[in-house]
C-alpha cells in the first residue's frame, strides 16, 4: 500500500480523527476534526515533515467538527457535503444533543462535495459516496486503489449510526448501507467515526442492524 493511515480517538466522546499520508509525496490529509484534532495534526506535521493538504469531513455533527475553526484559522482547505451546510454554519442548533458546556464555532467549507465526485487526496484517487441517514450530508471517502474507505458514522464495527437526531432516518441509512457501502469490495477496510475498523464483508454478513 502506498498510503499510511493513523487514527486518533479524541474527546469528548471518543471520535476518530484519521490522518492519511502518502510518503512518496510527503503529504497528508485529515478526516474529521474532533476536539484536540488541531494540536494532534500539528504534532504529526512536525514529526513527519509532511505537508497538510486538506481537511475532509464525513458529516457535520458537532463531535466531528469542534476543531474545524482552527483549521480555518490556518487556511487549511475544508471539504464536506452540502447537505450538512446548516450544521457547519450554525452549529448551535445541535446544542440539544451535545454535551453541556462544549463550545461550538462555525466552520467555513471551501469545497462542497457531491455524490460520485472523483477527487484526489494526498495523490490518491478517491470516490465520494453519499451515505445519508445519520445526517443529510453524510459521505464516505473510498480510496479506490488502496482498499479502504473512511465512512464516518454511517456504519460501525457491529453497529450503525444513530438515527434519532433531527434530519436522520433509519430507512434512509439502511438504504445507504446496502447500496453505497455493501456494494464496495468485501475486502475493503472501513474506518468509522467511532470504534475500531472493520471490513465490508464482515459487516455485510454479521452486522446485527443491517445485513446484505
Amino acid at each position: 500500500m502506498s498510503i499510511e493511515i493513523e487514527s486518533f480517538e479524541l474527546p469528548p466522546i471518543g471520535t476518530q480523527c484519521y490522518l492519511l499520508s502518502n510518503p512518496s509525496r510527503q503529504e497528508f490529509a485529515v478526516f474529521d476534526a474532533p476536539l484536540n484534532a488541531w494540536p494532534t495534526v500539528e504534532r504529526y506535521a512536525v514529526r513527519s515533515g509532511y505537508t497538510l493538504t486538506g481537511l475532509y469531513f464525513t458529516h457535520g455533527h458537532w463531535d466531528h467538527t469542534l476543531d474545524g475553526w482552527l483549521f480555518n484559522q490556518a487556511d487549511v482547505p475544508c471539504h464536506a457535503h452540502k447537505g450538512d451546510d446548516f450544521l457547519f454554519e450554525k452549529p448551535g442548533i445541535m446544542a440539544s444533543f451535545s454535551i453541556p458546556g462544549v463550545e461550538m464555532r462555525p466552520c467555513r467549507i471551501q469545497e462542497w462535495l457531491q455524490d460520485s465526485f472523483r477527487i484526489e487526496i494526498a495523490g490518491r484517487p478517491v470516490e465520494v459516496r453519499s451515505v445519508p441517514g445519520h445526517s443529510p450530508g453524510s459521505i464516505l471517502y473510498w480510496f479506490v486503489e488502496d482498499g479502504l474507505a473512511i465512512t464516518g458514522d454511517a456504519l460501525f464495527n457491529g453497529s450503525v449510526g444513530r438515527t434519532d437526531f433531527p434530519g436522520c432516518s433509519f430507512e434512509l441509512l439502511r438504504d445507504s448501507i446496502l447500496n453505497r457501502i455493501y456494494t464496495l469490495p468485501d475486502e475493503t477496510v472501513l474506518y468509522p467515526g467511532h470504534g475500531p475498523e472493520t471490513t465490508v464483508g464482515r459487516e455485510a454478513a454479521s452486522n446485527p442492524f443491517v445485513r446484505r
